[in-house]
Parts: structure tokens; sequence; C-alpha cells
């Protein structure tokens, strides 16, 4: 942690942002993190216009006020004119100035150096992913008029895997229900009446093509992810995630972000319906199972009706390495195992 003297408002304690031109001959270096200990991994992806726009590496050691600084390189062919430059990072993080205009022009080859204060916070334990991103606008140059990168960094480890985030008890043995709350109201499966139907434990289950597991635990024991952004570890190529659970609310529905093992990412949204009464295909879901009643707080009952487990996916690229899942933020998404599929 940084010491206190250096925390205060922003605007008291940035200067104002600094602009350097640089001669043509200067080459702009790629942003790493290579020597910054408070971050672990690190990436930033150019412009895919010709225009070059880079992004030093952010101290994530917080909190303090930092200095980062934004390269623009012009490729040409035309001088580049009325640069200017913005850069922001996570919701929340005050960054001054808003903007660096640059004054005259830049030759083909020439760079030019924004530098940025960003006021960053106390550092949280556990994973985190942090996004920033700079962007250019100008006119000449390559002629596209504006240009983006985006700098991600990580701090901390993801989860090994899913049965690490592991932090609800969805499923009870009738013989003692007690132990369950899938639903926040004491409620959930029973492990009789899902064997029935093949989710025991460590049964294989197939859907969209992959070939997932029902958590190998004792019933009465945490066995599935009520999802609040975890990081998770997950290896493998394919075509797409899928996911097997169900929700708790009709509500249950958000964004999963996929990282590969090249520092890139995508997200996916997805969605599963309540565990009971919603149609079985609200949120575009697929249905896996279904189990007759549950179990409450007092033992077995609402028998005759259906209790049940879903499965979804969202789309990957087959041509990179998943690396680890960041879950969604939604605590009525509840996730029993995920896999890749082909």
């Amino acid at each position: 942690m940084r010491p206190a003297r250096l925390i205060g408002s922003l605007g008291a304690a940035a200067v104002a942002g600094a602009l350097m031109v640089l001669p043509a001959s200067t080459a702009t270096a790629t942003a790493t993190a290579d020597g910054n200990p408070a971050v672990t991994a690190a990436e930033t992806r150019p412009a895919a216009a010709g225009t070059t726009v880079a992004i030093s590496p952010v101290d994530l050691d917080g909190p303090a006020v930092v200095t980062v600084k934004v390269t623009v390189t012009n490729p040409g062919p035309d001088r580049m004119r009325a640069l200017e430059v913005t850069f922001g990072g996570p919701a929340g993080w005050a960054v001054q100035p808003s903007a660096v205009r640059v004054d005259g022009s830049l030759a083909a080859g020439a760079s030019a150096e924004a530098a940025f204060r960003i006021r960053v916070p106390e550092r949280r334990a556990g994973f985190t992913v942090r996004t920033f991103t700079a962007t250019a606008t100008y006119r000449g140059g390559d002629g596209a008029g504006s240009a983006t990168a985006t700098r991600t960094q990580r701090s901390g480890t993801p989860l090994p895997n899913l049965a690490a985030a592991y932090n609800n008890v969805g499923v009870t043995d009738e013989s003692d229900t007690r132990p369950g709350d899938y639903d926040g109201e004491g409620n959930s499966f029973s492990a009789q009446k899902l064997a029935a139907v093949g989710l025991r434990p460590g049964a294989t289950v197939k859907a969209l093509g992959a070939e997932l597991r029902w958590p190998d635990v004792p019933a009465g024991t945490r066995n599935n992810v009520s999802t609040t952004g975890q990081a998770v570890a997950l290896d493998g190529s394919g075509s797409r995630l899928v996911l097997l659970g169900s929700g708790v609310t009709s509500g249950a529905a958000g964004t999963a972000t996929v990282y590969y093992t090249d520092g890139t990412s995508g997200t996916g949204s997805f969605g599963f319906p309540n565990w009971s009464f919603d149609p079985a295909n609200a949120h575009g879901a697929t249905l896996v199972a279904s189990s007759d009643g549950r179990n409450r707080p007092g033992g077995y009952g609402n028998a005759g009706i259906a209790y049940r487990v879903f499965a979804h996916s969202i789309p990957l690229d087959p041509a990179k390495r998943v690396e680890f899942v960041v879950l969604p933020s939604n605590g009525n998404i509840h996730l029993f195992d995920m896999a890749v599929a082909p």
C-alpha cells in the first residue's frame, strides 16, 4: 500500500496533462507489465486502423494517484493534425485531465505522448481484472479519424476450478433437508429425485455438444455456484462454452467473460429459467432434467411440481485456448458445471 500522504483529492494531486512529441525515428514500444510487481498479467491491443495507440502499464498498488502515458503514432501517409487523446479506467476511477490536445501536426512515423493522472483505489482482495481505454481523434494521418486501444491488467489468481467456487447447498437428502438453501428460503433439490432422472454425484451429463459432470459431492454440502463475478480457471478450445445450472427468480441472466491464453477476451450473455414454473426455454435455455418435487426445511414436499436443471451456451473463438472465465455478477444464476464443447 502506498503512504497515506499520496492520497487526497485527485484535483489536488494531479498535474496538468503533459504532452511530448517524439521524433519520427522513435519507435513506440508495446506496453507490458514487465517490471511492475503489482500486475500479474497485462495486454495492450492496438487499434485496428493504421494509427497506433499504446497505453503504458498502470500501477495498481493503490490507494494512490499514478501517471499513465498514452502514445499515439502516425503511420502516414499524411501529416496528422488536430490530435486529441482521451483516457479512462474502471467506473469510478477519476482521471485528469479529461483530454489532451496536441498543437501543430505529426509527420508520418512521428509519435506524441500524452500523460494522464488516475486515482487508483486500494487493491481489492482476490482476483480482479481492470480495463483501461485510450482513444485518439485526429485529421489526416491514415484518414480513419480515430483509433482506440484497450489495456487489460489482472491481479490475483483465478480459482482453480468451479468446485473451488461452490458457495451454495442446492441438493439435500430427503432424510435431512435442513442444510439446503438453493433459493434463499431453505428449499433444495431432492437427491433421491435427481438420481431418479440420472443426476447422481459424479454422473456424466451431455448437453449442447459438451460433456459435463454433475457435482461429485455428498448431499447436504455445497455443490453449486451462485454467481457473483468469480474468476474460474478452465482449459480447452472449442466453439462454445456450455453452462449447466438453473435460476432462482425469473431474472437469472447475465454476461460471462472468457479470457484466452493469448490475453484476449470475449463476452457472452446467457440465462436460466427459474428452477420451477418459468417456461423451459426462457432466456434461450435448454431443459436437461426435471425432478419431482423439492426438499423444504421440514422435509420433502411439492410432489407433482417439476424442479429443473438447464443448459445454455455462449460462443467461443475456436482458434484460441480458454484460460479462465469470469462469471456473471448475478447471484440468481446457479451453476453446477461448465465445459467447452467442440
